[in-house]
């Protein structure tokens, strides 16, 4: 299979893939779940009206480094309708992406409180908040496509796969592109690094969420670590990041 060739990065391709992705409704078990969700709330937020909706990525559409989480959060991103938005696991996120300069403020509320993100964008392999944060097989294929595209669209030269099923996701779609992923497969931990000819460089950290970081599996100098790896990749000539030979 030959190599992928990145389509240019822009707002306009985005834009029109991310309506396609608010509008899926593939999957019966999860469409169920997060308008059900939407429709009981939490107390807490009894004055929102949710998202409710299949949630797209977000951030700089020229952005080299894509972070990948898993899937919405039932009171987050179902809610707010972003990623890592109005919940705990995006409150640990954001902080350290403020600390390593790839946003503009240390944490999110909701879709309109100003936050840009330099340089990074947020992704994920399954769209839609699935019960107990457990997609299905069959539902985390039906979103492949729309994870595809995204990365697609950008110029992406390092990948940081937020725990285990992001970084299977991740290897997963550089096979798709035609990158050869050994068998077995690199393995994930956190701050585990892959580098695949014709490949963004992959960088594993644990996941954000509350159970890591609050029994301290996941401590914010941990997470500071994997961000000033990351830094160090975006920041060397071209030639040495693994995924720059498939970009123009």
């Amino acid at each position: 299979m030959p190599k992928r060739e990145a389509t240019k990065p822009g707002v306009g391709g985005l834009d029109a893939l991310h309506e396609e992705i608010i509008a899926c409704r593939a999957c019966p078990r999860l469409v169920e779940w997060r308008e059900q969700i939407a429709r009981d709330k939490r107390r807490a937020y009894r004055d929102w009206t949710y998202w409710g909706r299949a949630v797209p990525g977000f951030g700089d559409p020229r952005a080299r480094l894509v972070i990948v989480g898993l899937a919405p959060a039932a009171h987050g991103a179902n809610r707010t309708g972003r990623y890592f938005t109005g919940d705990r696991s995006g409150e640990f996120l954001l902080a350290g992406l403020h600390r390593a300069g790839f946003s503009n403020q240390p944490r999110s509320d909701h879709r309109e409180d100003g936050l840009r993100l330099t340089d990074t964008f947020i992704s994920a392999p399954c769209r839609c908040a699935p019960p107990d944060n457990k997609p299905l097989p069959e539902e985390l294929a039906r979103c492949t496509p729309f994870f595809d595209r995204e990365l697609a669209l950008l110029p992406v030269q390092v990948i940081l796969a937020l725990g285990a099923i992001a970084w299977n996701a991740s290897l997963a779609w550089m096979q798709r592109t035609g990158v050869r992923v050994p068998s077995p497969r690199p393995a994930f931990g956190h701050g585990a690094e892959a580098r695949l000819a014709g490949a963004p460089v992959l960088v594993g950290s644990y996941h954000v969420s509350q159970q890591n970081t609050q029994t301290g599996r996941l401590t914010p100098a941990m997470f500071d670590t994997v961000t000033a790896r990351v830094r160090a990749v975006l920041d060397a000539p071209r030639e040495e990041c693994g995924g720059a030979s498939l970009f123009a």
